[in-house]
């Protein structure tokens, strides 16, 4: 039988993703490579997922730990607004944080941002153990110390939704730029009580 102090749990790299909140919403953003060890095994998935025109998730791990998760998600979401249940962000994070948090033993292998606008901008940084917190700008991935590093030069409260677009866009290029688990393009997505508005960026290969 193995003993819980020697079970190792495989880190997947791969991915930059990041978030920001502003004053008057919240970005979204992520490269589109998806690796495999060293192999480059896709070179343009989706990593912004949306759930409501005003809610959606930066996505990193396991790409099928991932579906699965998304998938009870987006399930319970819905059945919630069929029935009438207001679902708030920090509830639907909640609930996921909390089915993370029971498997931890044996984990879904997953780091999950949660962002949107209800009655005003939140975001969460989930990882795979369940541990949530509510964050003003983060990074998750393995480019994730490089775009921190930008972030936190250039993050304020005060920016415009503009500006916090062109703020995770360059986090994101900086990863790509020095992660080679991390390529292609960016994806950004801005939320706002109006919706999302998404874009993408090419990056010059170096």
């Amino acid at each position: 039988m193995v003993r819980p102090e020697e079970m190792k749990i495989k880190t997947l790299k791969g991915t930059t993703t990041v978030g920001l909140r502003t004053r008057d919403g919240v970005v979204l953003a992520a490269d589109r490579r998806a690796s495999a060890g060293y192999y480059v095994a896709h070179k343009n998935v989706r990593k912004v997922l949306y759930v409501t025109d005003k809610l959606a998730v930066t996505t990193a791990g396991s790409v099928a730990d991932i579906q699965f998760l998304y998938t009870i998600l987006t399930n319970v979401y819905r059945y919630n607004s069929l029935i009438g249940r207001p679902t708030t962000i920090k509830a639907i994070s909640t609930y996921v944080a909390n089915v993370l948090s029971s498997s931890k033993y044996f984990p879904y292998v997953v780091q999950f941002l949660i962002g949107g606008y209800d009655d005003s901008p939140k975001l969460y940084n989930l990882d795979y153990l369940g541990d949530m917190t509510e964050e003003k700008f983060v990074a998750t991935g393995s480019g994730s110390p490089v775009a921190m590093g930008v972030l936190e030069d250039d993050y304020r409260e005060d920016m415009s939704l503009d500006e916090a677009v062109d703020l995770a866009r360059r986090a994101v290029t900086s990863a790509i730029k020095r992660d080679s688990f991390t390529g292609t393009s960016v994806i950004v997505t801005k939320i706002s009580n109006k919706g999302h508005e998404e874009s993408e960026f090419p990056v010059k290969k170096i």
